[in-house]
């Protein structure tokens, strides 16, 4: 839920281009650009430090604060450098917590599988989130996915999932969030209790929006 959004202190940036961006960097602040709603897009930037948090924690929806006045915005898109590891600039959408939008949400893998108490079994999850559809204001930051009674060749589909209220599955239901299965490599792949084998998920943003901005 995001009644309480979390508050992100925004400065104009009077100078635009790659060499200016930079230097925001460089001094801890993050490139962002606001638009939507039929108002003018404005530059910003914002502390790099509080906002990769949030957007890590599972945040998408924040309020930003110019010079006292506040705007409801939404995570749109976010750039990588060239390594594809750092988030170095953001898109932020002026939003409605009453509207409906499309979004890629992580996926949180909870809880120690009794499968995985049996020697040479790993535990799979290739799919590391879902799309959903929702009102802003029920947007969740992530979907747990319980594994705690998963057994050995048991396995955990997305339609299998209770959704948060509000929230309604667009991905297929046949999906496979969790399975656990015996190793192929024997004692040189599991020693015991399991292991793990998934894909490093990035940061979900907003893959589609319901609203019609004109932009």
């Amino acid at each position: 839920m995001n009644e309480k959004a979390p508050v992100l202190k925004g400065e104009v940036r009077e100078r635009l281009g790659t060499r200016y961006s930079k230097r925001l960097r460089e001094a801890g602040r993050l490139p962002v650009v606001v638009y939507g709603h039929g108002k003018d897009t404005v530059s910003i930037s914002v502390d790099t430090k509080e906002t990769l948090r949030y957007i890590h924690d599972g945040k998408r929806v924040f309020t930003i604060d110019v010079n006292g006045e506040q705007e409801t915005v939404l995570l749109r898109d976010v750039q990588f450098d060239y390594l594809g590891d750092g988030i170095i600039h953001a898109d932020l959408s002026r939003v409605n917590l009453d509207e409906t939008t499309h979004a890629n949400v992580r996926i949180a893998i909870k809880g120690d599988a009794v499968g995985l108490k049996e020697a040479n079994t790993l535990l799979l999850h290739p799919i590391t989130e879902l799309s959903i559809e929702c009102k802003l204001r029920d947007l969740p930051g992530e979907i747990v996915v319980n594994i705690t009674d998963l057994e050995v060749e048991g396995i955990i589909h997305a339609g299998d999932i209770d959704m948060p209220a509000g929230v309604t599955l667009l991905s297929d239901k046949h999906d496979i969030l969790a399975q656990i299965a015996h190793s192929a490599g024997g004692d040189e792949e599991a020693t015991g209790e399991g292991a793990q084998v998934g894909a490093d998920a990035q940061p979900a943003v907003i893959s589609e929006k319901k609203d019609d901005e004109g932009e």
